[in-house]
């Protein structure tokens, strides 16, 4: 009951910016007055037009600090060989079952047995479940 109370209280409190701040309370930004009607146009004017040039040289977003700026594209010789694979299409289990275990490549032979042990723990539970 006593909680209740003190909620009641400080929830009119008003604590100041600069004490905020030494105390480690974290706010949400202030949100704009601008009117409820009309918000197509008014954000399309307020939107920064970006050069062509900027858009293909620059990874806008990827800053993740307050004070710096968004990192520079590199030629792709300065990337890992690693990185333009990530996207490549793996083999499904079913497709990995058709060929032969002796002729697959160790990578391959290590997925086949990872998702070999996936679809053996699901049929246990899926066992497990009904009964």
């Amino acid at each position: 009951m006593m909680a209740m109370a003190w909620r009641r209280v400080l929830q009119h409190v008003v604590i100041p910016r600069d004490a905020a701040q030494v105390v480690g309370i974290r706010g949400f930004a202030i949100a704009s007055k601008a009117k409820k009607g009309g918000k197509g146009a008014a954000d399309a004017a307020k939107t920064p037009v970006l050069s062509k040039e900027l858009k293909s040289t620059t990874v806008f977003g990827a800053n993740i600090l307050k004070e710096g700026s968004d990192p520079k594209l590199q030629p792709d010789s300065e990337y890992p060989e690693w990185l333009w694979h990530l996207l490549d299409k793996r083999p499904m289990l079913s497709e990995l079952r058709r060929k032969e275990a002796k002729t697959l490549p160790y990578e391959d032979l290590k997925r086949f047995v990872k998702l070999v042990n996936r679809a053996r723990i699901k049929e246990q539970n899926a066992l497990t479940a009904k009964n």
